[in-house]
């Protein structure tokens, strides 16, 4: 009798599906998309500065990081406020002199960077030029003026001629007349003034109702802010700015610049990026 094998037959092992690359690669931009999307959500997030309102502490061309956790969070804490959702969440009020982001108003439905100056119940008014909150002037002391190079960031058309001069090295630069403010906290800042403007120097009174803030740009003469009302408030033929700030509309707070350029670069020039670095504004806290 022939022995025969009892072995049983091995079934073929199950191939693996090749990997492909293309799906590795979109898998893994998936995944660094929701990670960027959270940080930028609800840790930090940068922001640049692309006006004149905020100087001198901000200038054209810089750039900084806000956090996004110090007042918490609402639907501008996502980007373009997607989802909808009402209110905020773990919400705490900032303190009088922060520089914050918010969404502007409706019909300015842009990110905006402004100092806040009034809280909850405040009253604010502006008298010659000098805020006065809860009745009691905020000290205003004139230091020395202001100097920014002009660049093709800040250039003549933007500096008018009667505050155009040079520095020691003979370089044209934009002269203004700059002074420190010291609100009731302690917080102290520098702010601009190139003059006596009635519309923005001379105010009524401002009562900042619950659950908004009061914000004021640092060069006075040139920010439109809560000193004059949301488009939708404004009256025909009357300048129009943020008005009183909702909470739910603030992102974040500004915490650190981190770079800043004069407008000059040539991005197919890569010595250029250097030079027209503002190196000695990187780092600048707030």
């Amino acid at each position: 009798m022939s022995e025969t094998d009892s072995t049983p037959a091995q079934t073929p092992a199950k191939a693996k599906k090749p990997r492909s690359e293309t799906r590795e690669t979109l898998t893994f931009l998936l995944k660094l998309a929701i990670v960027v999307l959270v940080f930028r959500s609800f840790i930090f997030a940068p922001f640049s500065i692309p006006s004149e309102s905020m100087m001198p502490r901000l200038l054209i061309g810089d750039y900084l990081f806000i956090s996004k956790w110090n007042y918490g969070y609402s639907r501008w804490s996502l980007p373009w406020g997607l989802p909808p959702i009402p209110g905020r969440i773990f919400g705490r009020d900032p303190a009088r002199g922060d520089v914050v982001v918010f969404r502007g108003p409706p019909g300015d439905d842009v990110d905006v960077i402004k100092r806040v100056i009034g809280l909850p119940g405040d009253s604010i008014q502006v008298r010659h030029g000098q805020v006065i909150l809860n009745g009691v002037p905020v000290p205003k002391q004139r230091v020395g003026d202001f100097l920014l190079p002009l660049s093709p960031n800040y250039g003549t058309d933007a500096c008018d001629s009667q505050f155009q001069d040079v520095d020691a090295k003979g370089k044209p630069v934009c002269r203004y007349m700059q002074f420190r403010e010291t609100l009731p906290n302690g917080k102290s800042y520098d702010v601009l003034d190139k003059g006596e403007m009635p519309d923005r120097d001379d105010t009524t009174v401002y009562n900042v109702p619950a659950g908004h803030v009061f914000v004021m740009g640092d060069n006075r003469d040139n920010s439109s802010d809560s000193r004059f009302p949301a488009p939708a408030d404004a009256l025909p033929g009357q300048s129009s700015g943020m008005g009183y700030v909702p909470m739910e509309r603030i992102e974040g707070k500004a915490v650190v610049g981190f770079w800043s350029t004069d407008g000059s670069a040539n991005w197919f020039l890569p010595w250029t990026w250097f030079t027209a670095a503002r190196l000695n504004r990187i780092g600048e806290g707030f």
